[in-house]
This record gives structure tokens, C-alpha cells and sequence, in this order.
């Protein structure tokens, strides 16, 4: 494709969680190559944004809210007229959402390219044979999509790029709170998207309290506002005093103290899938229902992934799971040994 179309205003539509833009940011670098000289914008929801945000790959981020802004079908038409006016001539449709390929097909995009789904086959001129579902890891399932279009593939690591003024905003932080490069600091991700990916309160309390009193570590405890309540039940269960910082940092200075921090310990969250891509030290992936195949963190050099086998299908899908045996079955002192070991010199 890439040698016999000429393109020279390019649209990605994106996909709508932070982790899979996060797994996206392969395939908007790899477009970027193909096509040095076009205009490469990319639509994702406002949520996702700080993601994307500086990514020097794109020209443009677009937003795309379907269930706020663009709820209704006079936003929709709104949005429509946006990226018409936009010239688009090529769209890379990483969602396989219908309407976000009529949207395309109405706003005049000559080429429109992605994985075949029943309903909106049509409305795809180069239609691409989706992979076996669950088959492939989130990164080589976008690349999946530029590749049978016959762009060319160099490598598949993550982007995330922050900014000077949010490393500064880890140092003043560090410095509220009495931080050196002398201290081990772990940051605790205790939140994410659905309950059954998340840790129990409790383990995190146990897990912490090993930490500061039999590594001496400065624990910070990591989130947005609305974990505020999570994390002070965890600290409500602990002996010693974390540090609490949810709410305190956006997506991007979130980046920078992944980078500075010893030792970064989440579930399957955006946040996991951050600390990656900005190379964190050491990092503990505790995972549960979801595969570490199809959504582990990658590259695999600085982490460690906890899995047990709790009888349960992989992946599993059951939002309102009551038992959540599969993430009960990794115990703080499993956590604690492997953190032990990691930081050994």
C-alpha cells in the first residue's frame, strides 16, 4: 500500500482505554514511517488523551466522546462535518466499531481500512481478515491491521512521552515528602478499570507493611481522585503510613514517577502498561482474569508477571465475578519475595 497509494492526510481512529491506546502507539509510529511527509492525526476519547498528547509521530489528536459530547446523533453529525472539513483521504480504523466506519464513510474518506466485522464489511474499502480472536497479543493486533494493508513493520515497543515540567512536578513532590535518591520508593497502582483485575484491599495493606518495615521502602500509593477512597481503605488496614498520592498526578507526571520510582507494582491497568513504556525500573504485573499473552506488559525486561492457575478459563470476562478467586490466589508474601529478589543488587 504504502508504495502503490499516495496518501497525504491521514486519520487513525482509535480504540477507547488507556492501555490499548498505550498498545496502539506501535502502529501510529509505523504509519509515521510509511508516510514521512503526510498529515497524521488521531481520534481518540478525551480520557485517553494525555496518552497521546506530545506524541511527536502524530500531527493532530482529535476527540471523539461518543458517550458524552458526541452522545446524540446531531453531535455525531457535528463530528462528521469536523472531519470533513479536515480532508481526510485515508482512514486506519483501529476500533471495530460500525458507526465509527459510517462516520468515516460520511465524512468522505476515500480509503478506509480495517479489520472485517459482519456488519460493517461494506463499508470498508480494504477490508482486512481479522486474526483468530484472542490469538495475538493488543500490540500485533493493530499492527495486524497496517501490515495486511502492506505498510512495512519495524518493531512493536510502546510510546509515552512526557515533559520536563512533569518530571519537575515528581521533584517537588520528592521534596514534600522527604524523598532522595537514597530511598527505595515503590509505587502501588491499586486501582483499575473493573473490579475483578484489581488486588484485594487487604493484600495491598499486608504487601505495603512488608514493604517499609522489612525493606525500609518509601511506599507511595498511586491513582486518580476517584481512588481516593480505595486508597484510604488500604492505608486504614496497614500499620505503617504509605504515602498517598491519587489525584495528585495526571497521566503524564504519573510517566515521570513510573521512571523514577525502584519498583512499580499494579495489575492489568493503563497505568502497568505506562510504566513500560517509560522503561520503569523494576515492575510487578499481578494479573488474574486477563491473559498476559494478549494485554501483558511488554518489553518483559524489567518485569516480572504473577499468575496463578485458579481453575478458571483465561481469559475471563465475568465483570461482576463474586469470588475473584484467580486474583485472590497471588499473596502479598509471593509479591513481597519477588520484590525482594528485584531489588538485590
Amino acid at each position: 500500500m504504502s508504495q502503490g497509494l499516495f496518501t497525504s492526510r491521514i486519520l487513525i481512529f482509535n480504540v477507547n482505554w488507556l492501555g490499548d491506546v498505550l498498545f496502539s502507539s506501535p502502529t501510529i509510529r509505523n504509519i509515521r514511517r510509511n508516510y514521512p511527509d503526510s498529515y497524521i492525526a488521531c481520534v481518540i476519547p478525551s480520557r485517553c488523551y494525555q496518552i497521546l498528547k506530545g506524541n511527536p509521530y502524530l500531527d493532530e489528536v482529535i476527540i471523539f466522546d461518543e458517550k458524552d459530547r458526541h452522545k446524540g446523533m446531531l453531535a455525531k453529525l457535528k463530528f462528521v462535518t469536523l472531519l470533513k472539513g479536515k480532508g481526510f483521504d485515508t482512514v486506519f480504523l483501529l476500533h471495530r466499531s460500525f458507526s465509527r466506519a459510517l462516520i468515516c464513510r460520511l465524512a468522505g474518506i476515500k480509503n478506509r481500512i480495517g479489520h472485517i466485522t459482519k456488519k460493517r464489511k461494506f463499508l470498508l474499502t480494504k477490508k482486512i481478515n481479522p486474526p483468530k480472536k484472542d490469538s495475538l497479543h493488543r500490540i500485533d493486533y493493530y499492527l495486524d491491521i497496517i501490515e495486511k494493508a502492506g505498510l512495512r513493520v519495524e518493531d512493536r515497543y510502546l510510546d509515552f512521552f512526557f515533559s520536563q515540567n512533569d518530571e519537575e512536578a515528581v521533584d517537588k513532590f520528592f521534596e514534600k515528602h522527604s524523598l532522595s535518591a537514597d530511598n527505595f520508593t515503590v509505587a502501588l497502582n491499586t486501582g483499575g478499570n473493573w473490579l475483578p483485575k484489581r488486588w484485594p484491599k487487604n493484600y495491598w495493606a499486608q504487601l505495603a507493611d512488608q514493604l517499609i518495615t522489612k525493606l525500609g521502602a518509601k511506599v507511595i500509593i498511586t491513582g486518580s481522585a476517584s481512588d481516593l477512597v480505595l486508597a484510604g481503605q488500604i492505608k486504614s488496614q496497614m500499620r505503617e503510613k504509605p504515602i498517598i498520592a491519587c489525584g495528585v498526578f495526571n497521566l503524564k507526571q504519573l510517566g515521570a514517577l513510573a521512571a523514577r520510582v525502584n519498583l512499580f507494582i499494579s495489575a492489568d491497568t493503563g497505568p502497568l502498561h505506562i510504566a513500560c513504556a517509560v522503561k520503569a525500573k523494576k515492575i510487578i504485573a499481578i494479573f488474574g482474569p486477563t491473559s498476559k499473552e494478549i494485554t501483558g506488559p511488554f518489553p518483559l525486561t524489567n518485569t516480572v508477571i504473577l499468575q496463578k492457575d485458579a481453575g478458571c478459563q483465561i481469559p475471563c470476562y465475568k465483570v461482576n465475578c463474586q469470588d475473584n478467586r484467580c486474583m485472590n490466589a497471588v499473596t502479598p508474601e509471593e509479591v513481597f519475595a519477588v520484590a525482594q529478589k528485584l531489588i538485590k543488587p
